[in-house]
């Protein structure tokens, strides 16, 4: 009986040690990419802030045969910005951060929520997408990357092109997750959030 313990034991403790060897084989990079700041613009506008005003259709006056008595609707994608800075993960003892932990950025994913639980998407929230992009964030600085947080074509899809004919607004939590690696391979990722309110607003 006193083998048969034993050896249960020694098997929880090799599990445990499986355990643990993913957990530092997923998270090898000496350094955190904090997500300092994430903001976006209107494509009309382009004025960024902490909350976005995303307009489903804007009535253009300007340009080619667009006119105040005869304006165009047109679509614009949204833009987003994101602030980044690398952190060491071990705050104690730990030398300069150098160039190989300079981390490259090249995906995104951009998804969209709602508080009150309807996330068909689709249905209640524009689809999930991934986009690309391609910025190193360096060491001892910050580093600002621009990003299309709202596509053209979501704007022409369920829920959002029928807003075009309704006062309804639709608020979402779009939640964007950026991933990179390191100078010497190790993958890194960070996750931050907006709100975003959906509708046809009015325009100036």
């Amino acid at each position: 009986m006193r083998n048969v313990t034993r050896l249960l034991g020694l098997a929880a403790l090799a599990a445990g040690s499986l355990s643990c060897g993913d957990v530092v084989r997923d998270s090898r990079s000496p350094v955190f990419l904090a997500l300092d700041s994430l903001t976006a613009a209107s494509g009309a506008a382009a004025t960024f802030g902490t909350i976005l005003h995303s307009d489903v259709q804007v009535l253009v006056t300007t340009g080619g045969t667009c006119s105040v008595a005869n304006p165009c609707p047109t679509t614009f994608a949204d833009l987003g910005q994101a602030r980044f800075r690398i952190v060491p993960k071990d705050t104690v003892g730990l030398a300069t951060p150098t160039t190989n932990n300079e981390v490259t950025i090249t995906r995104y994913h951009v998804s969209y929520r709602r508080a009150d639980g309807r996330n068909v998407q689709g249905v209640d929230v524009p689809y999930a997408f991934d986009g690309v992009l391609t910025g190193t964030v360096g060491v001892g600085s910050a580093s600002t990357l621009g990003f299309e947080l709202v596509r053209h074509v979501a704007k022409d899809e369920s829920p959002l092109v029928q807003l075009i004919n309704s006062r309804s607004i639709i608020t979402t939590i779009t939640d964007v997750t950026f991933y990179g690696t390191d100078r010497v391979g190790n993958a890194v990722s960070a996750t931050g959030s907006i709100q975003i309110d959906f509708g046809n607003f009015g325009d100036s």
